[in-house]
């Protein structure tokens, strides 16, 4: 599993206790940045990340902003993609389960980090369900 991440300045601090997280998860990543704090525009991240997400076998990415908004709607414009901003276990999994979901968005300001692990895990962890009515709604997504 190849995991791509960047956020945008408000998540630099915070994407590094997520690179721990996947380092113990013994995933391959790579940081597409930024890395220092200088104020950014998040669509160029998110589609940075939304690219590679759509061009390596077995992949997935991670964007974290201040509210997790704005890389969830920049993200989810790139066809092909489905990003879910999660604010807890049960969100990250089901985003899976039920979404196909392959980016993950996660919110730097205003929220507790402790729960990263705990969302990223059930993110990463989740197979997609392959029931009929939800490839169903997901090839709608496409059209």
């Amino acid at each position: 599993m190849n995991i791509f991440i960047a956020s945008d300045h408000t998540g630099v601090d915070v994407r590094q206790k997520i690179l721990g997280v996947l380092e113990g998860l013994e995933c391959v990543y790579q940081d597409l940045g930024p890395f220092d704090d200088a104020p950014v525009d998040y669509p160029l991240y998110a589609r940075a990340v939304a690219r590679e997400v759509l061009t390596t076998p077995h992949s997935f990415g991670i964007l974290i902003c201040g509210s997790g908004t704005g890389m969830a709607i920049a993200a989810n414009k790139v066809r092909g993609i489905r990003a879910a901003q999660c604010f807890d276990e049960y969100s990250a999994m089901m985003a899976r389960y039920d979404n196909d979901a392959n980016i993950l968005c996660l919110r730097a300001r205003e929220f507790n980090h402790d729960l990263y692990p705990q969302i990223i895990k059930a993110f990463l962890l989740t197979e997609f369900s392959q029931l009929e009515r939800h490839k169903r709604r997901i090839s709608k997504l496409e059209k």
